[in-house]
């Protein structure tokens, strides 16, 4: 019943959203153009095809297969396609795609390609300089000219495309195409290949393109070196939990075998004399920062067990990838059949294969591996060669790319963006600088991902990983005989001795990549006498491995890994049912090692009576984040007020630059090296220096802890009133599932919900977060070839709004239900089935 009510909601807001959108299109207002075709009678939005928003049994003809195709679906929207050949199943993926995720396939590649404008107006035009600027699309162009046709991935890129055009191509005969093509007018183009490698490049950049240089060199302007290197130091001070211990090999660093796609020529002729440049371009101007196209928040949660850790024997896996939830999802979930491959898992719409899930025989998810992957250049410059930079003892010549961005309603705009042999020229918070990013090198990850989902061993399973260079990212593995490993996979730059890639480099050349970390010289785990292996975004590796992995603002703090470990420790022999409540714990680790602390703080201080029931509820409390609780909010509010009470007065002396662009110094993000360095701080130091305000009185962790609790309890008192058994964490804290559209009423409307940054089951930094595990996925392996996999993701496999797949996962996600992760295999289990035949 409740689902039908939401239905009948997203039907009503659907049908308000386009009825307002109706009356601006219809007529015109301002920048924005009539667009009469679009409310012609019988097409544009008036077109509503029942195949768009529903699964029925139908006969479908798809003349670019060579053989029949089976497509069914369960009733949830899961889809499962069995094909006689290779060719046949990615063309199908691409088909079954297009005809439940069009509008998102589009959105995507449009963001990394630079084209929101020509959709959504001048509302676009931020993202679209800054992804012509960084360059996806210019990367994926290379990417494909150095793919050969026949490799695995050349022929599944090409199938892929036919399949997405071949219901692009029934919508143009059709005209009912999705809403937002009728209203604007706009159309969808063809799907080309390096479509397919734009919308790989998005997410790698939204998983691993960070301003962490950039930051740095700004609190070294403000706070210091010193105060820098003591509070975001390259190690934590705090004890870390590496999946990979060691001991560790040190191999000369491998070279880059690619070209940078956004690099000039260095075999280009030195700069013409000065006075020969023409004046500076566009590309000079600052570029802003939109949230969507740069990594914000990193929470994954990956382990496997096996031996005594399961019971009765063999291997399970459970990995929960977190990112951003919208509706649609990231992810897209799907079983494939055919000679080659007999694989099931989520999928990346627009990306032919399975990201994260299992065969007949291993099963695996990931997690970011929040090594370095973004550096930045100072290039030598001067004002009489305002186009040449100096680099390699002479001056070169910028090469130049330029770009018309169309926009929907109002004037074309033009950008220009200047090249060097670093990468693209750009002004990011307020830094001109030239930027290095691994995901613009020209390689071919997706044949990685595809010989990953042929894999049938950790020997296998490892060797197609090495040709995996972005984002880098943690694999974590189980399979049928009972093993389990952990790989790290992906490029970790690697600059010469001496240098300090954490902040901006030289651009003179002294600084230069001399390579990455060899493939065999990266961390991994495989079957640990421990029988655990996880992976949770902490540091991969000790304090004694070779290689420069990322500072503290990288890394996790360990929190949820503590936890994960804790509860492997606890529970003994566990089964599927355990993951589950695993996957949902929200016990918060760090509650459990401060609280103990304030509390002994507080002793023997004279507190008033709402002050004395706070302090109770925090020493009755289990240090669960549930939504019911009322020591969790206590515990929220006095940890953010102790990190204000320690860091503010030191950022307003200094006068760090903090704000929403530079998010990673804002003290309401609570920065991950800030929350352990309290941590150290207050267990270990407690009368460290920066308890102290500066030119203020001395103070140590117990005084300031004291001050910050009774901050707590007036702002508690403040916004939930004076009684603090009724101050549950649901009160403040709520999750949402927004549309990727941003259309009100289109997403999953808040409501109050258990966890927090630090928990296994992981939100946002925001009281109000659209963030956490976006697919959970648990794999159980009892023999050879024997096991059982299930998975749940917040959303729906259809991305309209009206359809009876737009949401109906989020309730069973919600209520910790998974659903079989297994085609259809039994007519009980089919809801409907798509007969694909060729044109023959």
């Amino acid at each position: 019943m409740a689902n039908k009510v939401r239905r009948a909601i997203h039907l009503v807001c659907s049908a308000t959203v386009a009825l307002a959108l109706l009356l601006l299109l219809g007529a015109g207002h301002g920048t924005v153009p009539a667009l009469g075709k679009a409310l012609v009678p019988g097409g544009g939005i008036w077109a509503s095809s029942s195949a768009q928003t529903t699964a029925r049994t139908e006969t479908l003809t798809l003349p670019e297969l060579d053989e029949p195709v089976r497509v069914s679906f369960t009733a949830e929207g899961y889809a499962s396609i069995e094909a006689r050949t290779d060719h046949d199943l990615f063309l199908a993926q691409g088909y079954v795609t297009a005809r439940l995720r069009l509008t998102q396939l589009d959105l995507q590649r449009r963001m990394g390609q630079g084209r929101l404008s020509e959709l959504v107006g001048a509302a676009g035009v931020k993202s679209d300089t800054f992804e012509l600027s960084l360059g996806l699309l210019r990367t994926a162009h290379a990417r494909w000219a150095a793919t050969p046709p026949d490799s695995a991935s050349g022929r599944a890129l090409t199938a892929y495309a036919a399949g997405v055009n071949s219901w692009i191509g029934t919508l143009e005969k059709t005209g009912e195409w999705p809403t937002i093509y009728g209203l604007t007018g706009v159309r969808p183009r063809p799907w080309t290949p390096i479509d397919t490698l734009v919308v790989q490049g998005v997410l790698t950049q939204q998983m691993n393109f960070n301003t962490i240089p950039l930051d740095y060199a700004l609190l070294h302007r403000s706070l210091g070196r010193e105060l820098t290197e003591a509070w975001f130091p390259v190690q934590a001070p705090t004890t870390q939990r590496p999946y990979d211990p060691g001991p560790y090999r040190a191999l000369p660093p491998a070279p880059l075998t690619v070209p940078n796609a956004n690099a000039a020529d260095p075999d280009a002729p030195p700069a013409a004399p000065a006075g020969t440049s023409t004046a500076p371009s566009s590309a000079h101007e600052g570029i802003a920062l939109p949230d969507t196209v740069r990594q914000l928040d990193f929470n994954s949660n990956a382990w496997a067990a096996n031996g005594p850790k399961v019971a009765g024997g063999g291997a399970m896996l459970a990995g929960d990838p977190h990112l951003q939830t919208t509706l649609p999802s990231y992810w897209f979930q799907l079983s494939l059949r055919s000679p080659g491959y007999r694989v099931a898992g989520g999928t990346l719409p627009g990306v032919p294969g399975v990201l994260a899930g299992h065969n007949e025989h291993i099963s695996w998810s990931l997690t970011n591996a929040q090594t370095v992957g973004t550096l930045y250049y100072r290039e030598k410059l001067s004002p009489d060669r305002p186009d040449s930079y100096y680099w390699d003892g002479a001056w070169r010549p910028m090469e130049k790319a330029h770009y018309t961005i169309p926009v929907r309603g109002g004037a074309t705009k033009n950008l220009t963006v200047d090249l060097t042999v670093h990468g693209p020229m750009m002004t990011v918070l307020g830094q001109r600088v030239s930027v290095n990013w691994m995901g613009n090198y020209a390689h071919n990850d997706l044949d990685a991902l595809l010989a990953a989902n042929r894999a049938h061993d950790f020997a296998s399973f490892r060797r197609a990983l090495r040709d995996w260079k972005a984002p880098a990212l943690n694999f974590v593995y189980a399979d049928d005989r009972g093993h389990i490993g952990t790989v790290l996979a992906g490029d970790v730059p690697q600059t010469p001795k001496g240098s300090r890639p954490w902040l901006p480099l030289s651009g003179t050349g002294a600084e230069d990549v001399v390579g990455t970390i060899p493939y065999d010289a990266l961390p991994r785990a495989y079957d640990p006498p421990g029988h655990l292996v996880a992976s949770t975004n902490q540091r991969p590796a000790g304090p004694d491995y070779p290689y420069f992995l990322g500072t503290t603002m990288n890394f996790d703090p360990g929190y949820r890994q503590a936890a994960i470990e804790r509860f492997h420790t606890d529970r003994g022999a566990l089964r599927t049912e355990d993951y589950t409540t695993l996957h949902n714990d929200v016990t918060d680790d760090l509650a459990v090692r401060l609280v103990p602390a304030l509390l002994a703080a507080l002793d023997d201080e004279k507190l008033t009576g709402r002050q004395r029931a706070a302090r109770d509820l925090l020493a009755d409390w289990n240090h669960t984040m549930d939504s019911d609780s009322p020591a969790a909010s206590v515990w929220w509010t006095f940890l953010d007020s102790y990190l204000h009470a320690v860091f503010e007065p030191w950022w307003d002396e200094k006068k760090v630059p903090a704000d929403k662009d530079r998010w990673i110094l804002d003290l309401d993000r609570s920065p991950i090296p800030l929350r352990e360095a309290l941590e150290h701080w207050t267990l270990d130091d407690p009368d460290n220096a920066a308890f102290t305000p500066p030119d203020g009185p001395h103070r140590d962790a117990p005084q300031v802890m004291r001050a910050a609790f009774r901050t707590a309890v007036a702002d508690l008192t403040r916004e939930l009133g004076p009684r603090p058994s009724t101050w549950t964490w649901g009160k403040l804290h709520t999750r949402e599932i927004p549309s990727i559209t941003g259309a009100p009423g289109l997403g999953y409307e808040p409501y109050a919900d258990d966890g927090s940054p630090w928990t296994v089951d992981a939100a946002g930094g925001d009281l109000n977060s659209s963030y956490g595990p976006s697919f959970r996925l648990i794999a159980r392996w009892t023999g050879p070839g024997a096991g059982t996999a299930v998975a749940i993701y917040p959303g729906g496999q259809s991305d309209t709004p009206t359809s009876a797949w737009y949401d109906n996962l989020v309730p069973l996600w919600r209520d910790e239900t998974y659903l079989p992760l297994r085609p259809p295999e039994r007519p009980a289990d089919t809801a409907a089935t798509w007969s694909l035949r060729t044109g023959d």
